[in-house]
């Protein structure tokens, strides 16, 4: 099996990284892996699409060692023709790159997609998942309440009925520019919504109070829990001080996730849209009996959960990767992408 990978950058991130720890298990099972940044892809004269892609020798890897060597000169580097790849794995976020290339993994995904190659998560279901607003089309029994707009006024009328909000850019990823207002404390309410409006519409929501104790991280593979050698991939996070976020950049802890029923029933709740979209790998974090964030783009901390659970879920990845490559080479015609995205 040959599979690309498209990543904001090639040989940059922390060598733990789920795409990394991916790469590296379809090394360890004799496949290719190659990377690709959004930067340099490629739609050619003659229709075909492709960009300039990385890999390594082969050989037996781990995720450090897989991108040590990615960054070495006994990496390979060479202009790769998406017909050629049994499976092309999205893995680009796009709140994190210039404008230019935020949807550029998407974008050439679709055209790709449209030659026949296998493209994970579906781009033209991720086409639907731009922002955060993605979140409002699943069932509202799962979600916090929520208001978005670029009005002063509506966001100070919700903090009227709610008492607490949390504030957050419609765009962006990673707890960047996250606030919580208090209705007996808004001394800096038009400071915080200059700040978040800046860059295009607020996202105010209820206050989760839940979320005080941290968030957990449920994946979710082919529209159900993932679940390897009967471990969950799941790993919690709790934040410190008096940082509302738990993202790990800002500070959070991890810990053992203990996956009960209440997430087991948010993620049925929310199975058949993802299958609908075709988002075959997906990271739920949920506080409560609510969804604070779906990650579809590039969910990360597989092997956060590997530590905790002490099974590499990689493997779980890696060979549904193979199921779907070989389902498309045995009858290509059978199954639509989103259908193989969840099959």
């Amino acid at each position: 099996m040959r599979i690309g990978f498209v990543v904001n950058v090639m040989d940059s991130g922390e060598a733990g990284a789920t795409t990394y720890r991916m790469a590296a298990e379809c090394l360890n099972r004799g496949h290719e892996a190659w990377i690709l940044s959004t930067g340099n892809l490629s739609y050619n004269p003659d229709e075909t699409i492709g960009g300039r892609a990385r890999t390594v020798p082969a050989g037996e890897y781990t995720s450090e060692s897989f991108l040590k060597t990615l960054k070495s000169r006994r990496a390979k580097q060479d202009w790769l023709v998406f017909d050629d790849l049994d499976v092309l794995f999205l893995r680009s976020n796009p709140a994190a790159q210039n404008p230019w290339a935020q949807f550029a993994g998407v974008q050439f995904g679709r055209l790709a997609m449209r030659r026949g190659v296998v493209v994970l998560n579906d781009p033209n279901g991720l086409s639907k998942a731009a922002n955060k607003l993605y979140l409002q089309t699943f069932p509202e029994s799962v979600r916090p309440r929520t208001l978005v707009t670029r009005s002063r006024a509506r966001i100070e009328a919700f903090l009227e009925e709610q008492g607490v909000l949390v504030v957050k850019p419609l765009l962006g990823s990673g707890g960047d520019g996250v606030f919580i207002i208090r209705h007996d404390d808004r001394h800096n309410l038009d400071e915080i919504v200059s700040a978040v409006t800046r860059d295009g519409y607020v996202i105010a929501q209820e206050y989760l109070p839940a979320a005080v104790a941290g968030d957990t991280r449920l994946f979710l593979m082919n529209g159900r829990p993932l679940v390897h050698q009967g471990k969950h991939a799941a790993f919690r996070r709790i934040r410190t001080g008096d940082d509302l976020r738990s993202n790990i950049h800002a500070g959070g802890k991890l810990r053992r996730a203990e996956v009960d029923d209440e997430m087991l029933r948010i993620a049925e709740m929310v199975r058949p849209r993802l299958v609908e979209d075709g988002m075959f790998l997906v990271g739920l974090d949920i506080a409560g009996d609510k969804l604070m964030e779906i990650n579809v783009f590039s969910p990360g901390g597989l092997g956060s959960a590997q530590v905790f659970e002490k099974v590499d879920f990689a493997q779980a990845v890696v060979e549904a990767l193979e199921r779907k490559a070989d389902a498309r080479r045995s009858d290509p015609g059978r199954f639509s992408n989103i259908e193989l995205a969840t099959l």
